[in-house]
């Protein structure tokens, strides 16, 4: 019998191996999802439910950890509770964890790799609130990581519930000064909001500085269409297009994924905005009705099998449209009015309702 140790180290190994450069082995990745989609359907009510589906293994549709608790592990080993924000739905996704040993290796390991990979450490600027403002937040918590890993110094300029304008153009002005690179992390909704604030305010940040944008913004402030917001950060912080990074992640997820921008730049080679998915995650594109992956470029709704997740259910399925673009994914954002077909009926019977 497969225990759950056994399953971890494997994970770890995937993820070791990466890290040391050795070849990517695609097959390695997917025999693991299977053996921990076998293990986790046996613990978990919500998701064993789906193996009577066509598609195997299932992909246990994001709304589901909404309504349930979706655990490998008895309630009294939760370590630490992610909530989602809850800015589309009323009802808050949770995802519990007893061990955050994995989380914390893959976080690592992606943000070395695409958003730090010429920098050991350098200043970072973040508009986001501190994780000990936002306990239950994942995003929080990956950016209290990055402060401990990367960072020569780091200043919070999101605090009590709002971004601190004066607070910013300190940081940066400073940034400026010293010639020192700065890293500006914080969240999509944090750069529209510094957008109606800072007016006139133009900063040139030096050499080597980066900006990484992640998550939506859709009911918190004016809506910006992502290539507005693009153009309008980089003439606002004085960065180029390739160093303006995009971060995707999920609060049903323990792995990101990162615009391929910086590390193109850095390699010397060019090529069109899209999203490295790491070698323990496989990300695909499927039907929205029949969750079958589509060929192709064709336009899907995008399925993430995340080896990281070893203690909730490693193969999610988002709402999310998506396509392939070379060995990459371009998301799209969320599929428009109705939830589709094919997560609706996943759901309802993950809840035991069909």
């Amino acid at each position: 019998m497969t225990t759950r140790a056994e399953l971890k180290a494997r994970v770890e190994a995937l993820i070791t191996s990466f890290e040391a450069g050795r070849p990517f082995d695609a097959a390695a990745r997917d025999e693991l999802i299977e053996d921990l989609a076998t293990w986790q359907a046996r613990r978990i009510p919500e998701y064993g439910r789906l193996q009577r589906r066509g598609v195997w293994p299932p992909a246990l549709p994001t709304d589901v950890f909404r309504f349930r608790r979706i655990a490998a592990h008895p309630e009294e080993r939760d370590l630490r509770t992610f909530r989602s924000s809850g800015t589309t739905c009323s009802e808050r996704s949770v995802h519990l964890y007893c061990d955050l040993g994995l989380y914390d290796f893959a976080a690592r390991v992606a943000a070395r790799h695409m958003l730090f990979p010429d920098l050991d450490r350098m200043r970072l600027v973040i508009l986001a609130p501190h994780e000990d403002e936002a306990r239950d937040s994942s995003l929080e918590y990956m950016l209290a990581r990055f402060a401990e890993w990367f960072a020569t110094q780091c200043t919070w300029v999101w605090q009590r519930g709002a971004l601190d304008l004066e607070r910013l153009t300190e940081q940066l002005r400073s940034a400026e000064a010293s010639g020192e690179p700065v890293a500006v992390l914080g969240t999509s909704f944090a750069f529209v909001h510094a957008e109606d604030g800072l007016g006139d305010r133009r900063f040139e940040l030096p050499p080597g500085s980066r900006i990484m944008q992640t998550g939506g913004y859709k009911g918190r402030s004016r809506e910006f269409d992502s290539e507005v917001l693009l153009t309008a950060i980089g003439a606002r912080y004085g960065i180029a297009a390739p160093r303006i990074i995009d971060e995707f992640g999920a609060t049903e997820l323990s792995s990101q994924m990162y615009s391929t921008t910086l590390r193109e730049e850095l390699d010397g080679s060019v090529g069109p905005r899209r999203l490295w998915v790491p070698p323990w995650v496989r990300a695909t594109p499927v039907d929205p009705d029949t969750l079958e992956p589509v060929d192709g470029d064709t336009v899907g709704i995008l399925r993430i099998d995340d080896t990281a997740n070893l203690d909730s259910v490693c193969c999610i399925q988002t709402a999310d449209l998506a396509r392939r673009l070379h060995d990459g994914i371009v998301v799209l954002g969320r599929a428009p009015g109705a939830i589709p077909r094919g997560c609706s009926l996943a759901a309802d019977q993950a809840l035991g309702e069909q």
